[in-house]
């Protein structure tokens, strides 16, 4: 299948997801339900997975009630392989097709390397890779079937180009989701599909203040709330940490036809923070 040519489409149809059906797993708060939010704001119906039912139900409600298209809750734990078979297979059921599927579920632990058990490894891999992949061949193998291909985007991080002391694991995680996305990219272009990534860096959400109160608590050093941010601030040329909305914004040009003949790529929303 060919990347089609769309110079002369006009540029309110290529921002559109309108008729689209999309996935975003961990998408009942924070990164995952911004993209959601733009995702249905362009006109794609969207599933919503996340692990609570309460949570993924009231995400679908609000975004069906706000922006008028079809949503779903559907409670998924992406480590779990016949979860997220589930998934995709009552996505296609509920609402016809698939288009886009969002992989943004991850943890990010802070534990220093001598410290680390094998297990506490494994199950930051088990999510953040292993999940990753399966649910992007259960995406691929329904997009193929579909006969449209479609677009799966990864949400890696700045910490797959980087290294962090404590993150041994998590940075690993997302060198291998860089890595994956390339992989991938190459391998089912032809069928239609591109695969793309988001480096995010530090983006202000309730799993981020989650992540700094754990750091505080791994370190000697006294630190005080806010202190990560001004951290990773000072060394910002665009001068502030991310919002949930920098990064869904650009998911969404990934997701449009505005990236068309784009694929592999992981794009870094980091402020700059990789000018260094």
């Amino acid at each position: 299948m060919i990347a089609p040519d769309f110079s002369a489409s006009p540029l309110p149809s290529l921002m559109s997801l309108s008729g689209r059906v999309s996935v975003v797993t961990g998408g009942a708060g924070g990164i995952g339900l911004a993209i959601a939010k733009r995702f249905a704001e362009a006109g794609s119906s969207v599933v919503i997975a996340d692990l609570q039912q309460s949570q993924v139900d009231e995400a679908a409600q609000m975004l069906s009630h706000t922006y008028g298209v079809p949503a779903l809750g559907v409670t998924t734990d992406v480590r779990v392989e016949q979860e997220v078979i589930a998934l995709l297979d009552r996505t296609v059921s509920a609402l016809g097709r698939l288009d886009a599927f969002v992989n943004n579920a991850g943890i990010y632990p802070v534990r220093p390397a001598l410290e680390m058990t094998a297990d506490e490894w494994d199950r930051v891999h088990s999510l953040n890779l292993r999940g990753v992949f399966i649910a992007c061949r259960e995406a691929a193998r329904r997009m193929i079937a579909g006969g449209r291909g479609g677009v799966i985007l990864n949400i890696a991080s700045v910490s797959g180009f980087r290294g962090r002391p404590g993150m041994s694991a998590y940075v690993a995680s997302k060198h291998g989701v860089v890595g994956l996305t390339k992989s991938l990219a190459a391998e089912w272009g032809s069928e239609g599909i591109r695969v793309l990534g988001i480096a995010p860096p530090l983006v202000s959400t309730p799993g981020m203040a989650q992540w700094q109160k754990s750091e505080r608590s791994q370190t000697s050093s006294g630190t005080g709330p806010g202190s990560v941010e001004k951290l990773v601030t000072a060394n910002l040329p665009l001068g502030r940490i991310g919002v949930p909305d920098d990064i869904a914004r650009v998911a969404l040009f990934c997701a449009s036809d505005l990236s068309a003949l784009m694929t592999g790529s992981t794009l870094a929303v980091d402020a700059g923070l990789m000018c260094y």
